[in-house]
């Protein structure tokens, strides 16, 4: 973020106001300035001072609170919002909110915020979620250009089993994330992502398999959707959570992968192909497990299709390819001579042997090598790294 971003939160009378605590947390720990604002029951499920630790601002109550630092006026913290949250968001307020009905500092202050993404995260019992009245209001909202969460399913407070659960911080702070961290100029563009690994079997129980976790695929296929761009993310399997607003298709085996991004690359105008593929897969798959010997065993390997060579071969024109070279020595020669041999515009090469890059983790250090150029970055986090990779990509797409 260039300038630090105002998150206003709300906080309505629900017992999942205390996962509200946490947002608040790790939105302070990334950078933004948050603002907290209770209705009346909120605070008796949690306490306003939680709030006001956390983000180092008076957690706003009473409409006519004279000791706001701004101003008396509901409208001061409205012209400070980037964004506006409501978690968890009661079925009497979403009523309020739906109807016009402005009688506390909450209430006041979202009506005055009229040019903010705004977003309610519904946080109910099953029965009062699934009301008629209360799905009408929520569709009064998003007429009205709210973003509606949808609410997670399991066990509920009150007993109950179903949706009505707010979802987790982590997920509320991705809303967030998409809403303002970048700047939309991305808007047009379809995008078209790998990540993770795949896993070829060997029988029932086996597989094999790499060690990518699928984090800077995932990275880009957030960063991208929070641009503006329309993201579609091919992912094998990690223990990822799907990214919010990407539409992430799931496969296992190289083969899968290769018929999913082959069906959808012509449509896009950016692929960015993070994930590590497997270069071979066992040529026979036992039905049964192989059970184990006083022997060696001994498993033939075929070739599993190249994708990144398809892509390069089959691309349309005006289409920009971006891939991912994993190496552990000669980076550089390595990772051209895939450039050229796949027809590439870019590759994002990095070194496993680079102490904070490689998988698993949190950071990368890459270099972006293009036919004219190389361009070795930081250590950054993944984010970061995504995206400096998609202001190239821009960049080199305008040109």
């Amino acid at each position: 973020m260039e300038k630090k971003k105002t998150v206003v939160l709300g906080v309505t009378g629900g017992i999942a106001a205390y996962k509200t605590a946490s947002l608040a947390s790790m939105l302070v720990k990334n950078g933004y300035d948050v603002q907290v604002l209770m209705t009346q029951n909120a605070t008796n499920f949690i306490n306003p001072i939680v709030f006001e630790t956390l983000t180092k601002h008076k957690c706003l109550i009473d409409t006519f609170d004279r000791n706001f630092e701004f101003s008396v006026e509901h409208v001061a913290l409205a012209k400070l919002a980037d964004v506006v949250m409501i978690a968890p968001a009661t079925a009497n307020v979403i009523g309020k909110l739906a109807h016009g009905i402005a009688d506390d500092m909450l209430t006041t202050t979202v009506m005055a915020c009229r040019t903010c993404p705004k977003i309610i995260a519904p946080a109910m019992n099953t029965e009062m979620y699934f009301n008629p009245v209360v799905q009408d209001n929520l569709k009064i909202l998003e007429g009205y250009g709210y973003e509606v969460i949808r609410p997670a399913e399991g066990y509920l407070a009150c007993g109950d089993v179903g949706a009505g659960k707010m979802p987790e911080p982590e997920t509320l702070f991705a809303y967030i994330f998409k809403a303002i961290a970048c700047e939309k100029d991305m808007v047009g563009k379809k995008v078209l992502v790998t990540a993770g690994p795949t896993r070829e079997a060997i029988d029932p129980v086996r597989f094999i398999t790499n060690h990518s976790s699928g984090k800077m695929g995932y990275a880009i296929a957030r960063v991208c959707a929070a641009r503006g761009a329309e993201v579609t993310l091919v992912s094998g399997p990690t223990s990822l959570p799907e990214p919010v607003a990407v539409k992430t298709v799931h496969v296992t085996t190289a083969r899968e992968m290769f018929q999913a991004v082959a069906e959808l690359a012509p449509e896009a105008d950016i692929i960015c192909k993070a994930a590590a593929v497997a270069d071979y897969r066992p040529k026979h798959v036992s039905q049964e497990k192989v059970k184990k010997s006083d022997g060696n065993l001994a498993l033939e390997m075929e070739k599993t299709q190249d994708i990144l060579k398809y892509l390069g071969e089959h691309r349309r024109p005006g289409q920009f390819l971006c891939g991912f070279s994993m190496e552990t020595e000669n980076l550089t020669g390595n990772s051209r001579a895939k450039l050229e041999k796949k027809n590439l515009d870019m590759i994002v090469a990095n070194s496993l042997k680079t102490e904070g890059a490689g998988f698993q983790g949190d950071t990368n250090q890459v270099t972006l090598i293009t036919r004219n150029e190389e361009i070795p970055l930081p250590l950054l986090s993944k984010e970061e790294t995504a995206n400096l990779i998609l202001n190239k990509v821009l960049e080199m797409s305008a040109q």
